[in-house]
């Protein structure tokens, strides 16, 4: 068993590349950024625990942490019959799929006494070390992909101000026939990297096993030469799409030489063709792309009597996956905190969850539409994403039945607000009144108090004075008068308004927050 035991979400990803895509164990672990002898240890665990792919979809995280971590088999050690390396290798070379454990259990089967997982490859790579020309980097028809950016940019001039963006090329090139994708985006963030994948996937019309980029910061979070981290939105495409994503090794450039080559063609073919025209839109220049891209997938090899193109439909296109139904939907993931109003805060704006998980640490998943809030891979709430700063959505099943059981309620707050004085206590009351739901008003209420312990409570309180005279009852117009020094400067006094003969039922008071008396 490993130090630290991996999150669930990264074991449920081992499970799918191996049952699923049928990868090696190393090609895993550099995928998961883990061990690879850790990759084996939860696929033993998995084994014993009689899990098979897909998983039950009523297996919820704790469940599968109680199958996998309450058994656990050790292999038992024998004697060591010597496997038939030759015949392994022919094998691994003539069946794409099969991996060296599949081997080691075939002959497991057949010597029971034999040698253990790790001792069987390690022989096997230091006999396949002795072989010269079989040991050469061979693309299978399907199997990889290579993404990269090119080093030059393209400038775009805007027509009205005359003013340069400089826009980056994205290159994708198959490896087994070379064929080869490019486009001009506005730069390398994250958005931009997500999508010219999925164009790139859908100009191919088939999905690769495997996916091999370059470690740029945007989609490897940690570009370790071990174990690189990919960034949770990335490998959320590599799961839509059913493939895998296995970044090339830091200082490796042979790892990735088909992008580097393909990077160098589109540069000589492309990028030098365009140098003497001018763009003004991003759109033009990906046109123009577009139009030599085609040409270059139809001109000749020159050592060979065919092209990208036909290579590309007659060998590597019928082994490609389909593409899923819909494209890959954009989304970052973001940590955040449930505050005591039971919301979290995304871009300025509040969104709710069941009222049991304050204080809990949750993430949220945002795309262009929806906001998803998951507490350990379970979904906690969906809703539609708003941009509009400072207000709150709130779902009406997340909201307590009783607020007692918070650590703040509104007789509290107004209470702690009268432990300051009466003008402080009236602002804390005004600004529980003018919230749909009292509780949204509690983060105000937490920033006012706060004042009081950076400007102390005397002057707090003169602040509330004027803030109620002026009617303006906001932390943020507290926070004015106190950075400004307006609450040290004499207050004019103003007669205050006359009372109202008419009692109105939507303004509460404050005997709507003061408990009911025991008869």
């Amino acid at each position: 068993m490993p130090a630290k035991r991996l999150s669930m979400r990264k074991i449920k990803e081992v499970l799918r590349l191996k049952f699923q895509l049928q990868l090696k164990n190393r090609e895993i672990a550099r995928s998961c950024s883990i061990p690879h002898s850790t990759v084996a240890n939860y696929l033993r665990r998995a084994g014993a625990a009689g899990l098979a792919w897909p998983l039950p979809p009523d297996l919820d995280e704790a469940a599968l942490e109680r199958r996998l971590f309450g058994q656990s088999g050790r292999p038992v050690a024998g004697a060591m019959p010597l496997p038939d390396f030759p015949s392994l290798h022919e094998e691994l070379r003539r069946h794409r799929h099969l991996t060296l454990q599949l081997l080691w259990q075939e002959y497991k089967q057949a010597h029971p006494d034999g040698y253990q997982y790790s001792r069987f490859c390690e022989l096997y790579h230091r006999w396949a070390r002795q072989l010269d020309l079989t040991l050469r980097q061979e693309h299978r028809a399907g199997e990889k992909l290579f993404v990269d950016h090119a080093g030059p940019t393209v400038p775009i001039v805007d027509a009205k101000t005359g003013q340069r963006h400089e826009a980056v090329i994205f290159v994708a090139v198959l490896g087994a026939s070379n064929y080869t994708f490019a486009e001009a985006t506005w730069c390398r963030d994250l958005a931009g990297w997500i999508g010219s994948h999925v164009r790139a996937l859908d100009f191919f019309q088939g999905v690769p096993a495997v996916i091999v980029p370059d470690n740029w910061k945007t989609g490897v979070k940690d570009p370790c030469y071990y174990e690189p981290d990919l960034n949770p939105t990335y490998r959320d495409l590599a799961d839509h799409y059913g493939t895998v994503i296995i970044p090339a090794r830091v200082g490796k450039p042979r790892d990735k030489a088909k992008v580097e080559a393909g990077v160098l063609i589109v540069e000589r073919w492309i990028l030098a063709a365009l140098r003497k025209r001018t763009f003004h839109t991003l759109a033009e220049l990906n046109l123009a792309i577009q139009d030599l891209l085609a040409q270059l997938n139809q001109r000749r090899f020159r050592k060979l009597d065919t092209t990208r193109a036909r290579l590309y439909e007659e060998l590597e296109r019928p082994r490609l996956k389909p593409l899923p139904a819909e494209p890959f939907v954009f989304a970052q993931w973001r940590k955040a905190k449930v505050n005591i109003d039971y919301h979290i805060e995304i871009d300025r704006h509040y969104y709710s969850v069941p009222y049991s998980c304050v204080h809990q640490q949750v993430e949220a998943r945002i795309s262009a539409t929806t906001v998803e809030i998951f507490l350990q891979g379970q979904r906690l709430a969906t809703h539609a994403r708003s941009f509009v700063a400072g207000r709150h959505t709130t779902l009406p099943e997340h909201r307590p039945k009783q607020h007692q059981h918070l650590e703040w309620t509104a007789p509290r707050m107004i209470e702690r607000g009268r432990a300051v004085g009466p003008s402080t206590a009236a602002v804390v009351e005004h600004i529980l009144n003018s919230r749909k739901h009292p509780e949204l008003g509690y983060r105000s209420c937490l920033g006012i108090f706060r004042l009081a312990d950076r400007c102390g409570p005397q002057r707090l309180e003169a602040a509330c004075r004027r803030a109620v005279t002026l009617n303006a009852c906001s932390y943020r117009s507290l926070k004015s008068i106190l950075e400004t020094g307006l609450d040290r400067q004499p207050l004019e006094p103003v007669a205050p308004p006359a009372a109202h003969s008419q009692r109105h039922d939507n303004v509460r008071g404050a005997d709507y927050y003061r408990p009911s008396e025991v008869l």
